[in-house]
């Protein structure tokens, strides 16, 4: 048996602090739903805000600097 193809989203805080809890829904009984939105608790706000469906931002990665000594013989 296959598994019901499953889709995460996020619902992020309407108050702008960037608390989200994430929610899983089916893909196939969800097809032309509205987006989601929900009144939640916001622990950074401390009370309870209007939370909507959102697509996160991805994280931005950062590289690993160069060893000091590697710049140091290129120069």
């Amino acid at each position: 048996m296959a598994k019901a193809a499953k889709e995460t989203s996020f619902l992020v805080s309407s108050d702008g602090t960037g608390y989200f809890y994430a929610n899983r829904k089916n893909k196939k009984k969800s097809k032309g739903d509205k987006k989601l939105s929900l009144k939640k608790y916001d622990p950074v706000a401390r009370k309870h805000v209007l939370f909507e469906d959102k697509k996160l931002a991805k994280r931005k990665v950062k590289k690993a600097a160069a060893p000091a000594a590697a710049t140091e013989e290129k120069k």
